[in-house]
């Protein structure tokens, strides 16, 4: 029995993104990025990478044409090894292969690469478009959007650099009034003070 996609119904399965990719080369995708491959970033940007011997130069020109997008670097020889790297990064991962593995790779297949791959999303979820929820039902990380500004309520009492807001200026009228008060003030507890030293002066 075939399911017929409806006006505004996403294709699912390896064909989604993929034209050419069969569930076996989805299969073995994720088992070469579980086995051998690194979800992460580099604090700005997330990547997903596979780093192997130049002796698998066939298999990474497989990838390339069964999973165009990615980025392929090397060969390198560092510290004894020669190897190629591949990168998937950008748009390229945002759109097609991160939604492509989270489909896939589930707890119960591998937990410690689900849990690599759940600690990216959570650690560049904003990069990636990504609402993450927490335990506690509440999102986590929002989709990046326009921001409101804030009231005059909610604005904090420090300024962006760190330092404290400036106050508004007081209107020269009322700030010349409440100095004279003040002078006022003053004045009327020194002449008290001297009254009473007077009426207590023996001569």
């Amino acid at each position: 029995m075939f399911h017929v996609l409806h006006d505004g119904e996403t294709p699912r399965g390896p064909k989604a993104g993929f034209p050419t990719a069969s569930e076996f080369d989805a299969g073995f995708l994720v088992g070469l990025l579980v086995g051998e491959g690194h979800f992460g970033g580099d604090g700005k940007q997330p990547h997903v990478t596979l780093r192997m011997h130049v002796r698998h130069s066939a298999l990474f020109s497989w990838i390339e044409r069964t999973f165009p997008g990615g980025r392929l670097y090397g060969p390198y020889t560092h510290d004894g090894r020669h190897y190629f790297q591949w990168m998937a990064r950008g748009a390229f991962l945002r759109d097609q292969l991160l939604p492509f593995i989270d489909q896939r790779l589930s707890a119960d297949l591998d937990a410690h690469s689900r849990e690599r791959l759940d600690q990216m999303k959570t650690r560049y979820g904003q990069s990636l478009g990504l609402s993450v929820t927490r335990g506690d039902g509440e999102s986590a990380i929002q989709s990046t959007g326009p921001v409101s500004p804030p009231t005059s309520s909610e604005r904090p009492p420090f300024d962006a650099t760190g330092g404290h807001r400036k106050r508004e200026r007081e209107p020269v009228p009322a700030r010349l009034e409440r100095i004279f008060s003040q002078l006022r003030t003053t004045d009327d507890l020194e002449g008290s003070s001297e009254a009473r030293s007077n009426d207590s002066d023996p001569s």
